[in-house]
């Protein structure tokens, strides 16, 4: 079994671990863009164009299914990437975790990037799965670009930013971006008030690798033995993680548990 996952840059990276843990079997493909970073402030046009070039280089090594590990891209770029590579390559978005979260009941804060937040995209999806359920849309500027510089200072300003915004009752976050995973339990600990109960982190990686995992009608195996490859795909081009990888325990994790190519 091969699984990709493309994004353009290390925010895809909670998606691969989850993956890896469900199936260490499986043999995965990163597909980054570091010469198009961050494809956040680009066009919507220029956005889907890098995301098809991305995924074209993943599909070359004939992966079982594709994983877009990024919010904005799957905003853009899912019908387009699905267009070109369905019914052959089962490609899969990522959706914030709004219903799971809000099946609590609330309070909810969804932090998202700036362009994320309050778009239309999200604001349907707050109406679809969250209506009645008192749900505040926190942007979080520079986040996602200090979590891809592992820029330690600037996503402790970042989260401290969000944290501020964010109403001391909530019991749930959904963390809208990809990146934001990878810093999770430093954003619980911003949020997270004295005396109240345990703060509820929704990600997306989780259900995201499950859900490649039915799309191939395969099953979740993590007893399988730890075969599973790494290959990463720069710009099109074979190299190796980022250093800015090798910060998170994801990163690491991924590294020490692929066998050698």
């Amino acid at each position: 079994m091969k699984i990709a996952l493309l994004d353009s840059g290390i925010g895809l990276l909670p998606a691969a671990t989850a993956m890896r843990r469900l199936r260490p079997d499986a043999d995965l493909v990163l597909s980054n863009d570091p010469e198009g970073m961050p494809w956040g402030p680009r066009t919507a046009e220029d956005l889907t164009g890098r995301a098809l070039a991305c995924a074209q280089a993943a599909a070359a090594l004939r992966p079982d299914a594709l994983i877009v590990g990024c919010n904005t891209a799957s905003v853009h770029a899912l019908p387009t990437l699905r267009a070109h590579l369905e019914p052959s390559l089962p490609v899969i978005g990522t959706v914030p975790a709004i219903k799971p979260a809000a099946a609590g009941g609330g309070p909810v804060a969804i932090w998202a990037t700036p362009a994320t937040t309050g778009s239309p995209y999200q604001r349907g999806l707050i109406a679809d799965f969250a209506a009645g359920v008192d749900v505040t849309e926190v942007p979080c500027p520079g986040l996602a670009d200090a979590v891809e510089q592992a820029d330690e200072a600037a996503i402790d300003r970042a989260v401290a930013a969000a944290a501020a915004l964010t109403p001391g009752d909530v019991r749930a976050v959904v963390l809208g971006c990809t990146h934001y995973e990878l810093v999770s339990e430093r954003i619980r600990a911003a949020v997270q008030q004295p005396g109240e109960p345990p703060l509820i982190l929704h990600g997306s990686a989780g259900a995201v690798a499950a859900q490649a995992l039915r799309r191939i009608h395969a099953q979740p195996a993590p007893e399988a033995p730890a075969t599973g490859t790494l290959t990463v795909l720069l710009t099109g081009r074979e190299g190796e993680l980022p250093a800015e990888a090798l910060t998170y325990a994801e990163g690491r994790q991924l590294s020490a548990t692929s066998a050698a190519r």
